[in-house]
């Protein structure tokens, strides 16, 4: 076990893992910045709330800063990417995709859907056969409804057939821009055949090398952390084999209370220098126990809580500058003015609030303009911040 590794360090170790530490492209922003971001990365969730811009953009602005919207369209139509459900729907690297046939085998987050498969062979096999002759389909291309339509995500017997087939990995799918409907096809017409026809891993081994792999995206974590960047369970034994073979090295960290796991390749940076604004589901925060481990920070997402009972707002991005979380903006790309519109901004105790107001202020003129939001910022007046800030944008 290595000797204790102060919040500070821990807080920098993982910054640096996530591509933090590293001075964003100065120049033309093209494919071979996006394969360097998921390398460090190893996934970008995917969600499809617009109130701002899809949340999967964010973590490449927040890495990259401004840079063609389009790049991981571009890179999923060339075969570097696809999506799957890892940590939730993401786009992973497609050399991640023999590690995860497991999962598409049988993983345990799916026994519904699989129940449902084994009770209806026959609808499971048309809809095999109409990708194959019609492909690549939309659910609504199948009409197949034969249940009352629900609430909230109520999919018809097509939409779950095209999601037990895209599960088990038969079927791959791609994104329609103008509504951001999944478009499914045969595995074989989306994913390269030199991923296809490479050897299946042993489960085991395949779940330790995802392990490792949220170990190099995390830099360090605690067993759950790790753990959880791919949405793995029993992984007990599997880390003490790890830390046997020096794939990890396991280590404490102050004020956590649970053994931390250590990338043996990790960078130990002396100081971060970044400039964010981090998604809800970027790595750095998507897990809101860890954040308040390594920042000091809390922070919960509150789009599903009533308006009245919001605390800071709907659609609410924490601010990094250096290697802490100094505050949080509640944004809106309001897109009929042409403004990125700041309903909310906050900072935490004990910040120097005109610095922390004009950097905010430079990254938000910097994704308005990413955003053709020709209009600038506009600051509202809720929230301690906000004064400093529309001062810092005036």
């Amino acid at each position: 076990m290595s000797a204790e590794i102060s919040r500070a360090q821990a807080r920098r170790i993982a910054l640096g893992a996530q591509g933090l530490a590293d001075k964003r492209p100065t120049g033309r922003v093209d494919r071979r910045h996006l394969r360097k971001i998921v390398d460090r990365m190893g996934l970008i969730q995917i969600d499809a709330v617009n109130v701002l811009v899809r949340s999967q953009e964010l973590p490449l602005f927040a890495r990259l800063g401004p840079h063609p919207r389009s790049l991981i369209a571009d890179a999923t139509r060339a075969g570097e990417l696809f999506e799957y459900w890892v940590h939730e729907a993401s786009h992973v690297p497609v050399e991640l995709h023999p590690s995860l046939r497991w999962a598409m085998a049988g993983h345990p987050r799916w026994k519904g859907m699989r129940r449902f498969a084994a009770e209806r062979p026959d609808l499971i096999a048309s809809v095999r056969d109409r990708l194959r002759t019609d492909g690549p389909l939309v659910a609504s291309d199948l009409s197949m409804r034969e249940r009352p339509k629900g609430e909230w995500w109520d999919w018809d017997d097509g939409k779950y057939a095209l999601e037990i087939l895209f599960i088990n990995g038969e079927a791959a799918a791609t994104r329609r821009p103008k509504d951001f409907a999944r478009v499914y096809d045969l595995a074989e017409r989306v994913i390269p055949a030199e991923i296809l026809d490479l050897p299946t891993p042993d489960e085991r081994d395949a779940r330790k090398e995802l392990l490792v792999r949220a170990a190099r995206s995390h830099g360090l974590g605690t067993a759950s952390d790790l753990a959880d960047y791919h949405r793995l369970t029993h992984t007990r034994a599997l880390f003490k084999e790890l830390v046997e073979e020096g794939r990890l090295v396991e280590t404490t960290v102050e004020g956590w209370g649970k053994p931390a796991y250590l990338h043996p390749d990790a960078a130990r940076p002396r100081r971060i220098r970044a400039r964010a604004l981090l998604s809800p589901f970027d790595p750095v925060v998507w897990c809101r126990e860890r954040v308040e481990r390594l920042f000091g920070f809390h922070y919960r997402i509150e789009i599903y809580v009533p308006r009245p009972k919001r605390r800071y707002g709907y659609y609410v991005l924490p601010f990094l500058l250096g290697d802490e979380l100094v505050g949080r903006v509640d944004l809106k790309a309001d897109r009929a003015a042409g403004r990125l519109l700041v309903q909310g901004a906050y900072g935490e105790p004990g910040i120097d609030e005109r610095e922390v107001a004009a950097e905010l202020a430079a990254e938000l003129r910097s994704m308005a303009g990413w955003l053709d939001l020709d209009a600038g910022v506009t600051v509202e007046d809720r929230g301690d911040l906000a004064g400093a800030l529309r001062r810092a944008t005036a």
